[in-house]
């Protein structure tokens, strides 16, 4: 305990990394004891990496901070609603965990300036900001533990003004789910297909094509290949006349 506080007191007031000091202690809340932990969370990865490199990246971080994120939120929804079902609490948390909303809080919260200071020259994207937020809260749970981590993202995140948690209880924007609950009661059958891959920005780039019945109905870009899905569905909605935003089954 005295190493850590004599390290945490170095750090603020010693360490050359004021920047990346300064905005930890604004977005987590406290001076961070391991500042190279949170270093790494704002290092992306390369387009060419060895088994090597992922050591050096957010790569690793990303992965822990999902699985933490995944606990806390859950463990927050659990004592949050005691009176609603497994379905509404598995909903819920996949709304706040995906890939769209840690995008929209990590940009609130201007990861941005950071990612930008540790990768000079790279184009920051929205789905490298939400990969950063991951990493972060994996950076915190090794550095501080469970109980700092938890608390990050529930106050920081969860209660810090980026999410309205009263309106994702009836707002459901899962357009594949929709699209697919359509399908299944008209008896159509859909599918989706990868129409074409390729490098933008030195990134993987998917095009993707929602097919119904044999018959292709729309299609959508993203780096990301779920978030091309949903894009594709959105379109395909659109496009039955079926789109509205509709309530989650509580």
């Amino acid at each position: 305990m005295i190493l850590r506080t004599a390290k945490k007191f170095y750090n603020r007031f010693f360490s050359k990394e004021k920047l990346l000091i300064g905005r930890m202690r604004e977005i987590v809340g406290y001076t961070p004891c391991n500042l190279h932990l949170y270093k790494k969370a704002f290092i992306h990865k390369p387009e060419l990496m060895d088994k090597y490199q992922s050591a050096r990246n957010n790569e690793r971080l990303e992965f822990l901070g999902d699985a933490m994120l995944g606990m806390a939120v859950g463990e927050f929804l659990f004592r949050k609603y005691p009176g609603h079902d497994e379905g509404f609490l598995t909903k819920m948390r996949s709304k706040i965990v995906k890939r769209k909303s840690l995008n929209d809080i990590a940009g609130q919260m201007e990861l941005s300036e950071l990612l930008q200071h540790y990768n000079p020259g790279v184009r920051i994207s929205p789905s490298m900001l939400g990969n950063c937020l991951e990493a972060l809260v994996g950076a915190v749970y090794l550095d501080a533990g469970y109980k700092y981590a938890k608390r990050f993202v529930v106050k920081r995140m969860l209660r810090g003004g980026y999410l309205d948690i009263k309106e994702l209880e009836t707002y459901d924007d899962n357009f594949k789910s929709q699209l697919l609950e359509y399908c299944q009661k008209h008896n159509r059958i859909v599918t989706y297909k990868v129409v074409n891959k390729f490098k933008q920005d030195k990134r993987d780039r998917f095009k993707v094509a929602v097919v119904i019945d044999d018959k292709e109905m729309a299609t959508a870009e993203d780096f990301n290949k779920k978030s091309a899905e949903q894009s594709a569905s959105h379109k395909a909605l659109k496009t039955l006349g079926v789109l509205q935003v509709q309530k989650a089954t509580a």
